[in-house]
């Protein structure tokens, strides 16, 4: 347990670096996330890191427990606060360890957000980052186990051979897909890949 919390302390330190050397006009941009600007995706990561179990449940409630509207209520909360505003809540909620109830979210959830979101930012302002693999594993992992209903890419990966090449990882059994292991994490929680690192017959899928 701790090693994924330092891991995710780790991945929200270095966010917090690159934010910090954003423009102004840099913070409407939009983000791989679909639907939200880079600041909208930095707003649901502070909302996500201060959150509490109860409420996490209480926020889901609200929302009529769908996830997607519960995250919006989330990113609302933040909508209205400057960028440097946002550089620092985000900085006082870096060290946390608290999250929603784990049997709705387990601690891997974590790990995947501030990977994923932290790319949602980066890739469109042309920013690149190196992750550790066995980071990078963990959240696959996660994904492809994982239930859409929650977030993951289960049912999506059937008929599926993905290859993680630079990690030595293989999961499914059908068409391949194959690329360096950050893009099929990409790939499997929705986003597009960089372009022709991604590879095989499989891709259509997606």
């Amino acid at each position: 347990m701790d090693a994924v919390w330092n891991s995710v302390h780790r991945e929200r330190a270095a966010l917090i670096g690159d934010l910090r050397g954003l423009g102004p006009h840099d913070w409407d941009v939009e983000s791989a996330c679909r639907g939200w600007r880079i600041r909208d995706v930095v707003a649901h990561l502070v909302d996500t890191a201060a959150t509490t179990p109860a409420a996490f449940l209480t926020g889901m409630v609200r929302a009529g427990f769908d996830f997607d509207r519960q995250n919006e209520l989330g990113v609302e909360r933040y909508r209205g606060k400057r960028p440097e505003e946002l550089i620092s809540l985000l900085v006082q909620v870096r060290g946390r360890t608290s999250g929603p109830p784990r049997f709705m979210a387990p601690l891997a959830t974590r790990l995947v957000e501030e990977i994923v979101h932290g790319e949602d930012v980066r890739r469109p302002l042309g920013l690149h980052k190196k992750y550790p693999p066995e980071d990078i594993k963990t959240a696959i992992k996660y994904q492809v186990a994982t239930s859409a209903r929650f977030g993951g890419a289960r049912e999506k990966l059937a008929g599926i051979t993905l290859v993680a090449e630079d990690i030595a990882w293989t999961h499914g059994n059908g068409s391949l897909v194959s690329g360096p292991a950050l893009e099929i994490l990409m790939l499997v929680c929705g986003r597009s890949p960089r372009s022709d690192v991604v590879t095989g017959p499989g891709l259509v899928r997606f």
